[in-house]
């Protein structure tokens, strides 16, 4: 069984989170600069076996693609076409910036840490990977 990448996009810079080969937990990984993205997944998908992707897609309060998916869906397509063996699933990113921030303070991170964006975005990450093992392991 291979691991599951997540991938919280940015317009900047992309939080990236993976489980672990058993698809167990979810771990932040690392935060990419966004314009270097498929570079990168494309070395990690070569080093290691991921069998699926997960992106968190936006999404507002009554369900619809929230403002920013016009920057997400570009990529989505893309990556569909670069990585095809690679079944990528759509889960609702809702609240994870704020659920990640929450995360760290109670998880003892000083305040200056917090402030660091990248950290944000691959708990973010991590949060929307959870989010689907635990949906697709009911």
């Amino acid at each position: 069984m291979g691991r599951v990448i997540a991938i919280d996009f940015g317009k900047k810079k992309t939080g990236i989170a993976v489980t672990d080969p058993f698809r167990i937990i979810a771990t932040p990984l690392t935060t990419v600069p966004t314009k270097e993205l498929e570079a990168w997944l494309a070395k990690y998908f070569a080093a290691n076996q991921v069998d699926e992707a997960v992106i968190g897609y936006p999404v507002t309060l009554n369900n619809l693609p929230s403002e920013s998916v016009k920057y997400i869906e570009p990529f989505i397509n893309r990556f569909r076409k670069v990585f095809p063996d690679v079944p990528l699933h759509l889960v609702d990113e809702r609240f994870t910036s704020s659920i990640a921030m929450q995360s760290m303070i109670l998880g003892g991170l000083k305040k200056m840490a917090r402030r660091d964006k990248s950290i944000v975005d691959r708990v973010s990450a991590s949060i929307i990977l959870q989010s689907w093992l635990e949906k697709s392991n009911v």
